[in-house]
């Protein structure tokens, strides 16, 4: 017997309360699928929903499988960010900003797909909070994208204006005119 494509899974239609217990006893890994199957199941009993409610075997594994999947790829991800990181290390903080900026941009546009795809297969609309924590999450990135370039141009014209200085005294000190001087830090510096 095939699925129909827009029903949802008993997982996604259990209480908040249960789904969390669920979601976390998977990822806790301190138990087998099966002792958690048996266990979500006699919370399902106890707060009455009926047997129609209990999660199969095949049901469970497949949710399971997909939930370690998820976390096997947000594990990829973490090491991923880590070597980049580890590289990164003496390069200055806005390389690793922007990369990790990146990363975060392609996960909500990730996201923002995977969500239009699960509306599609059910016939539904995205939610609208959903649309609106996605929207937050953009443009909490582009403005620590706007704050890192506003903070990365500070940091260059400070240390263009501490070049500036230490080229012209020494310069002076190499008894070069103060028109020589201005050359040279319009030539090199690109200062006037």
């Amino acid at each position: 017997m095939q699925r129909s494509s827009n029903r949802k899974s008993k997982v996604n239609l259990l209480p908040e309360d249960i789904r969390q217990t669920l979601n976390a006893l998977i990822r806790s890994g301190d138990m087998t699928q099966k002792d958690i199957r048996l266990e979500i199941n006699k919370m399902i009993d106890e707060a009455g929903l009926g047997e129609d409610t209990k999660l199969s075997r095949t049901g469970f594994n497949r949710y399971a499988q997909k939930m370690e999947d998820m976390g096997a790829r947000l594990r990829q991800s973490r090491e991923v960010a880590e070597v980049w990181t580890s590289k990164l290390g003496d390069k200055p903080t806005s390389d690793i900003s922007k990369l990790l900026q990146e990363f975060v941009r392609t996960m909500a546009f990730e996201t923002s797909m995977k969500m239009m795809e699960a509306a599609d297969a059910d016939g539904e609309v995205i939610p609208p909070k959903a649309l609106n924590q996605l929207a937050l999450v953009v443009q909490r990135i582009e403005q620590a994208a706007m704050t890192s370039h506003k903070v990365e141009k500070e940091i260059r014209a400070a240390f263009a204006s501490e070049v500036a200085d230490a080229t012209e005294a020494v310069a002076k000190r190499a008894g070069l005119t103060e028109e020589t001087v201005k050359m040279l830090k319009a030539e090199f510096l690109g200062i006037a």
